[in-house]
C-alpha cells in the first residue's frame, strides 16, 4: 500500500493486527539483490544454483553514491532514490518497533578493497541515519546501526567498534558472512566477541538468519535476536519444521510417503495444524492438489516451531542449562514449550 497510506491506518501494528514487535529493514538487502541477484544462499553460506540476474528479476541498481542509490524499480520500471534519510522517514512512517540503518550488503564475492569502502559509506550513512532519527523519528521506535566488513575479520573489528561508538540502541550483524556454513559461523563469532567487546550492554540482532541449527548456534555464540523468511518460505513450499537433525529439521509433505501417514506433523504441538489433528496425508494431498490450505496451514506450524525452539532456549539461559538444552535439541529432541502462539 506504500508508506503514506500504512501511516493512514496507524502504522503496521493496526494495519496487520499484529500486537508483538515488528522490525522494519532500510532496503540494503534489498540494493544488494538488485545488483547481485538473489542473495539469501551467499549470506547464509550456501551455493547459489538457479541465481537469477536482477534484469530477469525486473529491477536493476543503477548507482550506489555517497548520497544514496539509484535504482530501477521491479514493479514498474521507473528510476528511483533511496538515500539514508528516505529510509529513515519509511520506516517512521510504518511504525516498526525496531529500524535497521541504511546500509548495502556486499556479496560474497566483494573485493577486500570494495568491501572496505562499501562498510566505511555504510557507516556515515549510520551517522546521517542517527541525525535524522533524532530529529524526526518516532520516540518509542529503537535504531539499530548494521556491523558489515563481509569475511574479512579486520574489517569486522572496525565496524563493530565503529557502529558500538555512535548512540544506536542495539547492532545488527549484516553482509555475506560466507562461502559456506562454517566460514558463517566463525565470522559471526568473530564479530559477536567485537561486538560485546566495545558494547556489551547492547543488543545483538542477526540478519536474515533462521535455520534451526543456525538459531541454536547463534545464541550459543550470544545473538539476541534474529529475523527470517524461512518459517514462511518452507511453508509456501510444503515444508514443515520437525525435530529431525538429520534431515535438516525438515520433513517435505509433498513427497509421496506420506500420502498414507495418518499422524499430525508433530504431536504435543499447539499449533492449528497439529492441535486440529490434520493428517500428513491430509495435507499431502492438499499441496498435490495446489489448495492454499496446505500453506496456511504449514505456515502457522513453522512460526509455532520456532517460536517454541526460542522459548526453550531463552528458559535455558535463566535456568543455567544452555549447553543441556542446545545438545538435546540437536539430537532430535523436540521443543518442550508446547503452548500455542495462536490461542
Amino acid at each position: 500500500p506504500g508508506p503514506e497510506l500504512v501511516e493512514e491506518a496507524g502504522g503496521l501494528h493496526q494495519l496487520m493486527r499484529w500486537p508483538r514487535a515488528i522490525v522494519s529493514d532500510s532496503g540494503g538487502f534489498q540494493i544488494f539483490s538488485l545488483g547481485h541477484g538473489t542473495v539469501a544462499d551467499e549470506i547464509k553460506g550456501r551455493g547459489a544454483r538457479g541465481r537469477r540476474t536482477s534484469t530477469e528479476a525486473g529491477g536493476a541498481l543503477l548507482a550506489i553514491e555517497e548520497e544514496g542509490v539509484r535504482f530501477r524499480s521491479y514493479v514498474d520500471g521507473r528510476e528511483r532514490f533511496l538515500r539514508p534519510e528516505s529510509s529513515m522517514a519509511v520506516q517512521a512512517k510504518l511504525g516498526s518497533d525496531i529500524a535497521l540503518a541504511f546500509d548495502e550488503c556486499t556479496p560474497y564475492h566483494a573485493t577486500r578493497e570494495y568491501t572496505a569502502r562499501s562498510a566505511q559509506r555504510t557507516h556515515r550513512w549510520l551517522e546521517r541515519c542517527l541525525r535524522w532519527h533524532a530529529h524526526h523519528g518516532p520516540r518509542e521506535q529503537a535504531l539499530y546501526g548494521i556491523v558489515q566488513g563481509g569475511v574479512y575479520d579486520d574489517l569486522r573489528s572496525e565496524s563493530a567498534q565503529t557502529v558500538a561508538a555512535s548512540p544506536c540502541d542495539g547492532i545488527a550483524i549484516g553482509g555475506s558472512l560466507g562461502a559456506d556454513k562454517q566460514q558463517m559461523r566463525e565470522v559471526v563469532a568473530f564479530t559477536i566477541r567485537e561486538v560485546a567487546r566495545h558494547a556489551p550492554e547492547r543488543p545483538r540482532h542477526l540478519l536474515g538468519i533462521g535455520d534451526v541449527d543456525d538459531l541454536i548456534t547463534g545464541v550459543q555464540l550470544g545473538v539476541d535476536t534474529f529475523d527470517c523468511a524461512i518459517p514462511t518460505r518452507l511453508g509456501r513450499h510444503g515444508v514443515a519444521l520437525v525435530p529431525d537433525p538429520e534431515a535438516r529439521w525438515r520433513m517435505d509433505l509433498a513427497k509421496g510417503r506420506f500420502s498414507r501417514a495418518p499422524e499430525p506433523i508433530l504431536d504435543g504441538c499447539g499449533c492449528p495444524a497439529c492441535a486440529g489433528r490434520y493428517s500428513r496425508a491430509y495435507l499431502h494431498y492438499l499441496l498435490r492438489a495446489g489448495e492454499l490450505t496446505a500453506v496456511r496451514l504449514l505456515t502457522l506450524h513453522n512460526l509455532n516451531f520456532i517460536a517454541r525452539l526460542m522459548d526453550d532456549l531463552r528458559e535455558s539461559i535463566k535456568a543455567g542449562t544452555l549447553a543441556d538444552a542446545t545438545a538435546a535439541l540437536r539430537a532430535g529432541a523436540a521443543p518442550e514449550a508446547l503452548r500455542s502462539y495462536f490461542e
